[in-house]
């Protein structure tokens, strides 16, 4: 009997650890097809280093997350703004504020395959975009595989350049224990100039790992590295993301 509840406590403990962060991110580059349950805020700090041969870029997010309802989760960009440095040169500008919303249309570990859909507006002074991304995941034990397929349209340039955007983001993640996780990311994207000259196609790699703290804060750290010989594109990027539920 003893021995009974002893099993049925620890399951119950180890399904509550689970439960409690289900939420938070394990990649720094992909979205997962969870969301913020109904009624539950979140605060999240991005932060993204991209290196180039000729500079750096410092890129902010401040964001704040809404769960609506248990399957549609709000995303509002409080603003985005952008530190360059090239030789003795260097700028900052405001890169934009605007929202997202996710809504989850299967789970990742009840049914075979976890999916949501993605939509994100952002406007700047200069630019306006529009994003749209399928969400896939399946979880198998401590793994979670999980594939973002993206597609964008923007106008930059004071609205006068339009371009499109194709790209993809994988992910795969091991969690070691309740409050740590490592794995590996991809991304690749290609820059449609007026929706018809494509430009090069840039794919990064790189590891990950992700902490958990049981007063519901987290923070995800992914380092890519160029996979391709895209002069345009970073040659890697590093991306911290922070977040604190309450």
């Amino acid at each position: 009997m003893n021995k009974t509840i002893i099993l049925f406590a620890a399951a119950l403990f180890a399904g509550l650890a689970n439960t409690a962060h289900a939420i938070d991110r394990r990649f720094a580059f992909s979205y997962e097809t969870t969301t913020q349950p109904k009624g539950v805020f979140e605060y999240e700090q991005w932060f993204t280093w991209q290196h180039f041969s000729d500079g750096d870029k410092y890129k902010f997010r401040h964001e704040f997350e809404y769960g609506l309802t248990d399957r549609l989760q709000l995303g509002v960009y409080l603003f985005n703004w952008e530190h360059e440095s090239e030789g003795a040169a260097s700028s900052t500008k405001w890169e934009g504020s605007g929202f997202e919303l996710i809504y989850q249309l299967s789970d990742p570990t009840k049914d075979f395959i976890g999916s949501a859909l993605y939509g994100e507006f952002l406007i700047s002074d200069e630019e306006l975009k529009l994003e749209a991304k399928l969400l896939l995941q399946k979880n198998f034990g401590p793994f979670a595989l999980v594939y973002n397929a993206i597609l964008e349209a923007e106008w930059e340039g004071g609205y006068q350049k339009d371009v499109g955007v194709l790209g993809s983001t994988a992910g795969l993640s091991y969690q070691v224990s309740p409050s740590f996780m490592i794995g590996v990311e991809a991304t690749q994207e290609v820059e449609l100039d007026g929706w018809s000259d494509a430009g090069d196609n840039a794919v990064f790699v790189g590891p990950n790992l992700s902490l958990r703290t049981k007063g519901g804060f987290w923070i995800t750290v992914a380092g890519l590295f160029q996979a391709t010989n895209s002069g345009d594109a970073a040659e890697s990027q590093l991306r911290v993301l922070a977040g604190f539920h309450f």
